[in-house]
Order: C-alpha cells, then structure tokens, then sequence
C-alpha cells in the first residue's frame, strides 16, 4: 500500500493536523493579545478612578497602602 505523499514529504494527514495546529495557535495568538489589550485597558480605567478618588476624598489618603502607592506614582509622572 501507497500513501500520497505532499510535496514536503509529509502525508495528508500530517499536513492536515499541522494546519489545524498552527492555525489554533494563530487563535491563541490572537486571544492572547485580546485579553493583554483588555488588562491594560482595566488597569488604566482603574488607575484613572482611583486617582480621582483621591482627589476627591483626602480623608482617603493613609486608609490602603497599595492606593497611596497607585496615586502618588500616578501623581509623579503626570
């Protein structure tokens, strides 16, 4: 028994699942950046909220560390 053998060397089959695997990592590829995109946007809107917060409302100031941190290192580099 013959198999057809693609140009490269490789059956049909191989070449199909080869295709279908780089094509579900061009998806996770792509899925990946989606959410990096997403978290950066969160991470901004959130920054961007707290700072207004603390701008608001400086009886705040002193209450959580992290937000302190997050505010005076936004404060800095504006």
């Amino acid at each position: 028994m013959t198999q057809n053998a693609t140009p490269s060397g490789a059956t049909p089959t191989e070449a199909t699942s080869t295709t279908s695997l780089s094509g579900s990592a061009t998806s996770l590829d792509s899925t990946f950046e989606q959410r990096l995109a997403q978290r950066a946007a969160l991470r901004h809107r959130h920054s961007q909220s707290l700072v207004r917060l603390m701008t608001e409302r400086d009886d705040l100031r002193g209450v959580h560390a992290l937000a302190d941190l997050v505010d005076e290192s936004i404060r800095w580099t504006a």
